[in-house]
């Protein structure tokens, strides 16, 4: 059965909760205002985000590459516990005038924690265990990043990577400069291989990975 993928979406986006106000704004800034607006989350995944993140009820939130903090927000819609906090984590320091300024906007904007930096450094000063996070940074470090953060999840906790199907290309011969798709491959099948987690992928856009730490 084929669908028309634009109708599709259309279709989507009226059965599910309605979009912010903020995010909404948030992504129309970002599609006339930034390069790359693909990278994105987008209404369908922010409001998977938020629901995720309800179910989980978490107290400690990290976001590896938050772009212009549309998912930190999506997520931060979810929360739950007066007490939780989302750290989230952007190399790009001319995005950060953007997301500060949406940011502040938020009536979640006590518990968003934006970091300017490389991941491996600003981890180092970030206290404590984390209940769920959200991977959507540089694909080339998706293996570094699960190693790196996989022993700072607390037990019973998730990590949800993004991009893991990268349109398609991990189904497909890699070219040797492929650097991209071969380090999405080599994150897909640590994690596979990984009894130490519970793992199901889901085909919502370019792919999630939902990962549970026993």
């Amino acid at each position: 059965m084929n669908f028309d993928s634009i109708e599709m979406e259309r279709y989507i986006a009226e059965h599910i909760d309605k979009e912010p106000a903020l995010l909404h704004q948030l992504d129309r800034y970002t599609h006339l205002k930034v390069l790359a607006p693909r990278m994105l989350s987008g209404h369908l995944q922010g409001t998977l985000l938020k629901m995720l993140v309800r179910m989980a009820n978490p107290q400690n939130i990290l976001e590896v590459g938050t772009f212009t903090g549309y998912s930190a927000l999506s997520m931060a819609e979810g929360l739950l516990r007066a007490d939780a906090v989302i750290h989230t984590i952007e190399i790009d320091d001319e995005l950060e005038p953007i997301i500060s300024k949406f940011f502040e906007q938020s009536e979640h904007k006590h518990q968003l924690q934006l970091h300017i930096g490389d991941v491996a450094q600003v981890l180092q000063n970030i206290e404590g265990e984390f209940d769920f996070v959200f991977i959507d940074g540089n694909k080339r470090d998706y293996p570094k990043y699960y190693e790196m953060i996989l022993p700072r999840v607390k037990n019973g906790g998730y990590i949800l990577a993004d991009n893991i199907l990268w349109d398609g290309h991990v189904v497909q011969p890699i070219a040797h400069n492929d650097t991209q798709t071969k380090a999405i491959v080599e994150f897909n099948n640590i994690v596979t291989e990984d009894d130490r987690v519970e793992k199901v992928i889901l085909p919502i856009r370019d792919g999630l990975m939902l990962i549970r730490k026993k």
